[in-house]
């Protein structure tokens, strides 16, 4: 190939740019010319395609910085509808005018969900990257063990998992990039809320990210929280409610970590509302104030005012969310090296057409970590659906409300080096630099506009 395009889609994560950097790099060994096109799907979707050129003369642009969090080229959480074959065609047409021969996708698995359609006219192939670690099989067999149900308005499904424990080497994909900055916020920020409950005699609950996978709640056991609770085990509240007033008891305070995606028998918690977000994914309206109210009714106001330790519930449990912080900023080192190489190898598996295929990260005790790659095909399950990966049953323990001893050893490799002195000595040389009082932020978007091009050759 002498001509590609690459795209960022979805929701942003620190290491965009790290495997944006990989990919290019690997593309200026190849002699391939890369484009970047503007705002992920939404730039195919535009008559004008703006895209940039992101190694001319095969040279990478200098606002390409794998430490940068991000995307330079921009994202959205726009999709081809695969019904609209005449949107398709144009696509189709106007990449082919800008000599594009193919397209690396960088995205989790609603990105995948959305290349299915292009993978028909061009090659295609897929840079994993989620915070939410939901992009693989935690077996090979895995997409086989989901069951479709049949339902008045349709159908719904659910995972019956056929296997007790896996091996970590069984995992496809151990783990995607910005998954490892994520948890490291994460951990941070519970660091952090954990001295205001324990100085102020309070219960405090922290909600992460993860819609349907708990891996960074899994995580977040860095943190030392309490408990942890994943969307994958539906809440039992008299355990729950039994668990934090035996903390509360021993330690005056308390810290829950819940993902936004966790569910009772009646569903997401925090799924109350209407609005949809351009995936089709209903909006959370927040699961950590939903198992606030229910444990301030069933602790209620008298088992605080016993001890004086506060006037009543409401003002003795408290809930934060770490929010779209634990997917932005600087890269720790693990997410930008792992990053990079997984952008390159996508560029390979283009340069020979595979067609349809994600380049993936391997794990096993004896290789440390590898590069690989899947074909696409092998996440769907019967019905053609690539579902989001779960954390396994084996990782979590329902009884400690922790990660079990073999989620501790899937955790150990991705964390133990995640780290590097570098991100340190970022923090010291430049956060309190006196430069940063008298010099604006100077925003990568002002120097890529002026490299845009569109496909009528304005700029």
């Amino acid at each position: 190939m002498k001509r590609i395009a690459i795209l960022t889609a979805g929701g942003d994560t620190p290491a965009l740019n790290a495997t944006l950097f990989g990919a290019v790099q690997r593309a200026n060994e190849l002699d391939i010319e890369v484009y970047g096109l503007i705002k992920g799907f939404d730039g195919m979707l535009s008559e004008r395609v703006p895209h940039v050129r992101l190694n001319p003369l095969f040279t990478t642009i200098p606002e390409l910085d794998p430490c940068l969090g991000g995307s330079i080229i921009g994202s959205s959480r726009a999709y081809i509808d695969p019904e609209q074959t005449e949107v398709l065609k144009e696509v189709t047409s106007r990449l082919g005018r800008l000599g594009i021969q193919g397209l690396v996708c960088i995205g989790g698995d609603g990105t995948i969900s959305g290349m299915q359609p292009l993978t028909e006219f061009f090659p295609c192939v897929l840079a994993p990257k989620t915070i939410d670690n939901d992009l693989g099989l935690n077996h090979i067999d895995e997409p086989n063990e989901w069951v479709r149900d049949e339902t008045p308005d349709g159908f719904t499904y659910r995972h019956s998992h056929s296997r007790d424990e896996v091996g970590l080497g069984e995992i496809i994909n151990y783990v995607t990039p910005g998954y490892a900055t994520a948890v490291f916020v994460v951990a941070q920020s519970i660091e952090r809320i954990r001295t205001t409950a324990e100085s102020h005699r309070r219960i405090a609950i922290v909600e992460v990210m993860g819609r349907d996978s708990g891996s960074i709640a899994l995580g977040a056991a860095y943190g030392q929280p309490d408990m942890i609770l994943i969307p994958e085990v539906e809440l039992d509240y008299p355990t729950i409610v039994s668990r934090v007033r035996e903390l509360y008891d021993l330690q005056k305070h308390a810290v829950l970590v819940i993902g936004e995606g966790v569910r009772d028998s009646e569903g997401q918690l925090g799924a109350r509302s209407n609005s949809f977000d351009p995936a089709g994914n209903i909006l959370f309206t927040g699961a950590a104030e939903r198992l606030a109210d229910r444990l301030r009714s069933e602790l209620g106001d008298s088992y605080f005012q016993k001890n004086r330790r506060h006037d009543d519930a409401r003002s003795a449990v408290f809930t934060r969310k770490v929010g779209h912080t634990q997917r932005g900023g600087r890269p720790i080192l693990f997410d930008r090296f792992h990053a990079a190489q997984l952008g390159g190898k996508a560029v390979e598996l283009l340069s020979r057409e595979q067609n349809n295929f994600l380049a993936t990260l391997q794990y096993t005790e004896s290789t440390g970590f590898t590069l690989s790659e899947l074909s696409a095909s092998k996440l769907r399950d019967r019905w053609g659906t690539i579902h989001a990966r779960e954390v396994h049953p084996s990782l979590y323990s329902t009884r400690r409300f922790q990660p079990s001893e073999l989620g501790r050893e899937y955790l150990q490799p991705i964390f133990t080096h995640a780290i590097g002195h570098e991100d340190l000595e970022m923090l010291h040389a430049r956060l309190f630099h006196p430069g940063n009082l008298v010099t604006r932020y100077q925003s990568f978007n002002i120097e890529i506009q002026k490299r845009i091009r569109t496909l009528d050759g304005s700029s």
